[in-house]
């Protein structure tokens, strides 16, 4: 039917056969027999044919106006299709975590030049949370801590690693100052990633500090070690948010070093999926 109409517009503009024909790059014969077709399906004559070309009857020019509403229609929807489905529209969903609280933003802005049309939401979440939003459909990509199970597609973007940060320069033995002085902690609702990082290198070395303070805001314990409570571990890349006063000498063990990446499902890996991850490259993502 689109064609159809298309046809019947462009003989009333141009006022004949043959030079709509020219400029819809078809043959005039077969220009005809959509008008012919047309006019079987609505049950009247559109045009009356002259020495003058085409002329719309009065039935076609009742009908034209709405004729050109439905080709605009069309040819609007055929247009938002394109662009939906090459990824220049649509709607993103993302999360990002305590070791990206620098590189999701950074990424998202980035992909905002590119595709400007784009809605984009990005959560706050542990990477748990974000892998379990991803397989079921919620998010379609995640900053997370690597690497996660094989079912879903995953890269690495850089690596991260613990430090100390404390209220002025750190020196000695590392292990022993914190067994002694004990740990300003993030809750492990909030930062499981990390909470299971510091314990884990707490094993390493042999120690269980005492929990000075635990809040669930890594800028609540930067705070607080900006005040004096105590030392805490945090990743290295908290640099970029500490306040003033704050050190953060970063860790050499085996046990603080984890791969940041993105994470996505396959089965969504879809063109707006495809041109994030091709802006993240781009914008210089892997600084790994």
């Amino acid at each position: 039917m689109n064609s159809r109409l298309r046809a019947f517009v462009a003989v009333a503009e141009h006022h004949g056969y043959g030079p709509a024909a020219a400029s819809a790059a078809i043959t005039q014969p077969a220009l005809t027999k959509q008008i012919q077709a047309l006019e079987r399906e609505l049950g009247g004559t559109l045009f009356a044919r002259g020495r003058h070309g085409a002329t719309l009857t009065e039935f076609g020019a009742t009908l034209l106006p709405q004729a050109r509403e439905l080709v605009a229609a069309g040819d609007e929807f055929t247009r938002r299709a394109r662009r939906l489905a090459s990824g220049a529209i649509g709607r993103l969903s993302l999360g990002f975590g305590l070791s990206t609280i620098d590189l999701a933003p950074r990424a998202v802005a980035a992909f905002r030049q590119s595709y400007p049309d784009v809605e984009i939401s990005l959560e706050d979440l542990p990477s748990a949370g974000q892998v379990d939003r991803i397989r079921n459909g919620e998010l379609h990509a995640g900053f997370v801590r690597l690497p996660v199970d094989v079912d879903l597609a995953q890269r690495v973007l850089r690596r991260d690693q613990l430090a100390v940060a404390s209220s002025g320069p750190v020196s000695g033995d590392v292990p022993q100052l914190i067994a002694q002085r004990g740990l300003v902690r993030l809750g492990r609702a909030k930062g499981p990633g990390l909470t299971g990082q510091v314990d884990k290198l707490c094993e390493a070395w042999g120690i269980q500090p005492a929990t000075l303070y635990e809040t669930h805001d890594l800028q609540t314990v930067l705070a607080l070690v900006a005040a004096g409570v105590g030392p805490a571990l945090v990743p290295a890349t908290a640099a970029r948010i500490a306040p003033a006063g704050v050190t953060l000498t970063a860790l050499d063990h085996p046990a603080a070093v984890w791969d940041v990446g993105i994470a996505w499902r396959p089965a969504q890996d879809t063109a707006l999926v495809a041109n994030f991850l091709s802006v993240l490259e781009k914008a210089g993502g892997r600084d790994r």
